[in-house]
């Protein structure tokens, strides 16, 4: 029986072969809960590169011509394996992640579900016949796969960013080339292994892992590549864009977020605490579309400090693999030093800790769930993303007020609102700019809706039907039969 605690060496797959790079490179891959290496991760130079681009035309030229029912029949296989291997999967994910193993096993069950609705959907994509101005003339508009793809994705969620963009392409008829996070190499692959093993044809896929900016530079100006797709910090994403936009690549950017949290007055103020303090601390807050400034209506400020407070004071710090963990440690020493910047600048500013604001521990990457409240405008963390487990508070009298706060930002991924009124919900519906909005309730991106931003939080969408768009060619086509 395979030890499913056992980490592996992750390997570059490649024109249906898992190998490691041309130069024998490899990088190290570490616990967050006790920053320990468990491993090693195979580094692809431009000689792998290569070899990976002209498998993926190969596959190209093959998957584009294979029939949409047997791309999602080889699709719902690869979901039914992947369900089958979940167990271990999200063992790897926790150790390399540090997500609660919960949230690991959710984030695996969920990948499946998004593979299946692809397979259907992809079934579906189709175009139109268009009445002509002539008799003889016949016309119609077709939908055909763009080409290989080149697809980024970043470590806090190493399987769901990569299986959207996977299926979205293959859905269509693309191969891609998925340049996965190095921190967290073990969970896509297994991903990948799936399609695999249910028989998708070499060629189709490729993974690769190495230095992000050698990768990403030399994959979008590759003339092989056609369409381009990146989750991640917006910077980051202006760069790869302005560099696809300079050799014409298709485009989806998800980028980053500051997701603001309206609770009015008449809301069901307990209800809103509690839910949108469990958006804003799973995955440690390592989340896109993570709450983060709790816009709150002064005559219910004290009753939701006290719920959000008391569900943040009863989370469970610990390894992702430990019985009864509901908060694991974060994914990098980096993010530990910018929640300490973020919670000293506030604190200076005159913000009140409610909550956490420090490290826990030597080892590890731990840092307590924390809660500011009366932060100022010009503090670092209403102005940056903080990705972390870092809430902060602000009252306001007016919906007006809570409006303009929340547009403040040139970032437009995600936003929350908790109301009891059905004028007030329309009222933020209208009023906020984002992308996606959850009213009195949870945060599910389910597969079957749009998932993206506007602003700096990036455009196209990685869910729903419009996910599809992006990795399809319209062609008219007009044919004169007289």
């Amino acid at each position: 029986m395979t030890d499913t605690r056992h980490y592996p060496d992750t390997l570059l797959h490649i024109n249906g072969q898992w190998r490691a790079g041309a130069a024998g490179d490899t990088l190290a891959v570490f616990d967050p809960a006790s920053h320990n290496e468990i491993g090693r991760v195979a580094v692809a130079r431009q000689v792998d590169l290569d070899d990976a681009l002209a498998a993926a035309q190969q596959g190209f030229d093959l998957w584009r011509l294979t029939p949409a029912v047997e791309r999602a029949r080889l699709m719902r296989v690869a979901a039914g394996l992947f369900r089958e291997r979940a167990e271990h999967t999200a063992l790897l994910l926790t150790k390399e992640q540090g997500k609660p193993l919960a949230e690991a096993r959710a984030e695996v069950l969920f990948a499946a579900d998004v593979i299946e609705y692809f397979a259907e959907e992809g079934r579906r994509v189709a175009g139109r016949v268009v009445a002509p101005r002539a008799l003889g003339v016949q016309q119609q508009v077709l939908k055909e796969p763009v080409g290989p793809v080149a697809a980024f994705t970043p470590w806090n969620f190493p399987i769901n960013q990569v299986v959207r963009k996977l299926c979205g392409a293959l859905a269509t008829g693309c191969s891609i080339i998925v340049k996965a996070p190095e921190e967290t190499p073990a969970s896509p692959a297994e991903l990948v292994r799936a399609f695999v093993d249910a028989g998708v044809p070499a060629g189709v896929i490729g993974l690769v892992y190495g230095v992000p900016a050698d990768i990403s530079n030399y994959l979008i100006a590759h003339p092989t590549i056609r369409k381009v797709t990146f989750t991640g910090s917006t910077p980051v994403g202006k760069q790869l864009a302005a560099l696809a936009g300079a050799h014409m690549k298709r485009v989806t950017m998800e980028l980053g977020g500051h997701a603001p949290v309206i609770v009015a007055a008449d809301a069901d103020v307990k209800k809103a605490a509690q839910a949108a303090a469990a958006a804003k601390f799973r995955n440690a807050g390592q989340v896109c579309i993570s709450p983060t400034r709790f816009l709150v209506a002064n005559a219910v400020l004290d009753e939701f400090v006290a719920g959000l407070v008391a569900v943040t004071q009863s989370l469970k710090l610990g390894h992702g693999l430990e019985a009864g963990t509901t908060l694991g440690p974060l994914a990098n020493p980096r993010r530990v030093a910018a929640m300490q910047r973020l919670t000293d600048d506030a604190v200076a500013r005159g913000a009140v800790l409610a909550a956490g604001g420090e490290r826990v521990g030597e080892a590890g990457n731990f840092f307590a769930p924390t809660v500011l409240l009366n932060v100022p405008g010009d503090s670092l963390v209403l102005n940056e993303e903080p990705f972390g487990p870092l809430a902060a508070v602000r009252g306001w009298d007016t919906l007006d007020q809570a409006l303009a706060e929340a547009n403040r930002l040139p970032w437009g991924l995600a936003g929350y609102a908790y109301t009891g009124s059905l004028k007030t919900a329309h009222a933020i519906t209208q009023g906020l700019q984002v992308g996606m909005l959850w009213v009195n309730g949870p945060a599910p991106a389910w597969p079957e809706m749009p998932f993206g931003g506007i602003k700096d939080s990036g455009y196209g969408s990685e869910g729903g039907p419009e996910a599809l768009d992006a990795y399809l060619n319209t062609k008219a086509v007009s044919i004169n039969c007289a």
